[in-house]
């Protein structure tokens, strides 16, 4: 039988979507330090694939605000910006808000079971100091009622501006005690479940407030 032509090809789209989301862990997770020089081949050579989907990553991150390119120049990994931080802020606990309001009326039982696991890993992960840990379970916390919500531009608007935060509580997130949000989330929980909507969202979107002392300009202080 003769062989498919196409089997095996990994689509040019997951190769686009593997390079950026790799790119984007790379920078907020600290190994791509701010200030540090990025170059296509280099990128390509770690990743393992060609540089097209390189640079088109790297176009999405620069709208995402996580590097800065000077063509012809350089391509850089982009400073910590409070004010851009504080932006993000304000949609992304936007954003959250009218997850919960979308997804409120319609969440399950097993839904709210595993914003509890998740929740339950989060604390756990503080305790121990494991941020990795810590950030995941913190994700899959929101994702539950992000994804209850079947919003599809609320989830392309998270998935540009979280990682701004995200990279903002890795530089940080030493001075700043997690606890308040286990008990949040726990609180966020048992509102949904009570189905209090406004109770919800307005818990919701204090929680994503709580990192206002991570927002604090460094030239202020």
């Amino acid at each position: 039988m003769p062989i498919p032509a196409r089997t095996g090809v990994i689509p040019r789209s997951l190769l686009r979507e593997n390079a950026y989301r790799s790119i984007r862990d790379a920078i907020v997770d600290g190994t791509l330090t701010p200030g540090e020089r990025l170059h296509d081949a280099e990128l390509a050579q770690w990743l393992g694939v060609s540089r097209t989907p390189v640079r088109e990553a790297l176009a999405r991150l620069e709208e995402a605000g996580l590097i800065h390119t000077r063509p012809g120049r350089y391509t850089m990994v982009s400073p910590l910006d409070v004010r851009a931080a504080r932006a993000a802020q304000s949609v992304t606990a936007a954003m959250h808000e009218l997850a919960v309001r979308e997804a409120l009326p319609n969440l399950s039982t097993a839904e709210l079971d595993a914003m509890r696991s998740a929740n339950t890993r989060f604390a756990e992960a503080l305790r121990t100091d494991d941020l990795d840990a810590a950030t995941a379970a913190d994700d899959e916390f929101h994702g539950v009622a992000v994804t209850a919500s079947a919003n599809p531009a609320l989830r392309s608007v998270l998935e540009q501006f979280t990682p701004v935060l995200r990279r903002l509580e890795r530089l940080r997130f030493s001075s700043l005690s997690g606890r308040t949000s286990v008990t949040l989330h726990d609180r966020i929980i048992a509102l949904c479940e009570a189905g209090d909507v406004e109770g919800a969202a307005a818990a919701t979107r204090e929680n994503w407030l709580t990192l206002d002392p991570l927002l604090v300009d460094p030239a202020q202080t």
